[in-house]
């Protein structure tokens, strides 16, 4: 099992990045997927999900409207859109199951300062 985030960097505030996490075949297709950050000192939260055939989303209170999660089965691609981006959602993204019960991969650092 592979999970592997990229597209961060650092961005001002009110800017957008793209997100992008390739997975594995056997574990893509056919599962809920969702996208999680850690701050510094904090506990990794979930931010986003989408079901297996992208037909349904959910969002944490915190990102709803601004972050839009999608995905890609044939490219076995999760993806997260942030837009409108303020300093408190500075963290490392990781994408995993949606039940977050897969090995976690290397996540992407978002840092949004002025």
């Amino acid at each position: 099992v592979q999970l592997q985030a990229s597209g961060g960097g650092l961005v001002q505030p009110g800017g957008s990045l793209r997100l992008s996490c390739a997975a594995s075949v056997s574990v893509f297709r056919v599962n809920a997927m969702g996208w999680y950050r850690q701050a510094p000192g904090k506990e990794r939260e979930l931010v986003a999900v989408i079901s297996g055939g992208g037909d349904y989303t959910n969002y944490a209170d915190s990102v709803k409207g601004r972050f839009t999660i999608s995905r890609d089965n044939a490219k076995n691609t999760l993806y997260l859109q942030m837009n409108s981006l303020k300093e408190e959602d500075t963290a490392v993204y990781y994408c995993n199951h949606a039940l977050g019960s897969l090995p976690w991969g290397q996540g992407t650092q978002v840092t949004v300062s002025s």
